[in-house]
């Protein structure tokens, strides 16, 4: 619990920064002003431009982490994740299409769409890997996937004209510039169902986790559940790639944070924390964007990268250390 709220307060603090980091930079009174004042001068720049930003940087990093501890622990892998198996590239290969072929839909059909391309992606990689849950099998084939659909991108891109350019950071790296209520709005909705769906999941996900015999033995359907959060994980996936891109690394690294923290790997007391460390692991990426160069704005994904590299190197390395 101490955990849990020292988390939520950690996103409260990001939240609140990222509404006081900008051009002109702001005191929290004088951003709590700007916010609730809709005659202060500043109202629109902190409440439609600056609020919105942060808010959806912390629903989809809830979303993305949820996303990465469904598929690590239905899989019994620990590298196990969106941007390794191929889905959050396979949805970003639909949207840049769609975008450079300017095919007519709107904004809140995205992420349909973007399931189009993540439940293919997804898919090629689950079978490719078949039962086993060998982590450098699943890693080398989710890799091969990624190439091949930010190959995709890359070429709808040079389809396109000078005004795409900004795809490739979006659909490659993934970004929260430039978003908006409007796209708060598009993801709310998929993610008020599925957060809920994978929390219901949690306990038999957690069964998964120690083995399908001992899951089979605890009554529950083994091959069911796994579909259900593998499911589960993809949506969450493609409805954050749908408005943000591909972000790399925050659904791998906030399940990983949680166990540490938390000195266990027991999916029941990791599920309630992994939300939250991926909100501020999202949110708190996306400020550090901001403001590192600026006046000049990295992409998130970059960020996260950075971060979750070494992070996955050095799961990698224990794993090979264990073995």
């Amino acid at each position: 619990m101490g955990l849990l709220l020292l988390g939520s307060a950690m996103v409260a603090g990001v939240v609140v920064t990222a509404l006081c980091a900008g051009d002109p930079a702001l005191t929290p009174a004088q951003a709590m002003s700007a916010l609730f004042d809709a005659a202060d001068p500043l109202h629109r720049n902190v409440a439609d431009s600056r609020l919105p930003r942060a808010v959806l940087g912390a629903l989809c990093g809830a979303a993305l982490a949820l996303a990465g501890i469904l598929m690590q622990d239905a899989m019994q892998n620990r590298i196990a994740g969106p941007e390794l198996l191929g889905v959050s590239s396979g949805a970003a290969v639909v949207l840049t299409a769609v975008t450079v072929l300017a095919v007519p839909i709107a904004l809140h059909q995205l992420p349909y769409v973007a399931l189009v391309g993540a439940g293919t992606a997804g898919a090629i990689v689950v079978t490719a890997v078949g039962t086993t849950h060998d982590p450098t099998r699943m890693l080398l084939i989710g890799a091969a996937v990624t190439a091949l659909a930010s190959g995709l991108v890359i070429t709808l891109v040079s389809l396109g004209t000078e005004g795409n350019l900004p795809l490739l950071f979006r659909y490659l790296l993934g970004s929260l510039s430039e978003r908006g209520w409007p796209h708060v709005r598009v993801v709310a909705p998929w993610l008020a169902v599925a957060i809920p769906v994978a929390l219901l999941l949690r306990h038999r996900v957690a069964a998964l986790s120690l083995g399908d015999d001992v899951a089979a033995g605890l009554g529950v359907s083994v091959r069911w559940t796994r579909l259900c959060a593998l499911v589960c994980a993809g949506v969450l996936a493609a409805v954050v790639a749908s408005v943000c891109g591909p972000v790399a690394y925050v659904a791998l690294l906030a399940p990983h944070l949680c166990r540490w923290a938390l000195r266990t790997t027991s999916a029941r007391r990791v599920f309630w924390l992994t939300p939250v460390a991926g909100a501020a692991l999202l949110a708190g990426a996306d400020l550090i964007s901001r403001i590192a160069l600026y006046p000049i704005e990295i992409p998130v994904g970059i960020t996260t990268t950075l971060i979750g590299v070494p992070a996955l190197l050095l799961s990698l390395h224990r794993q090979d250390s264990a073995t």
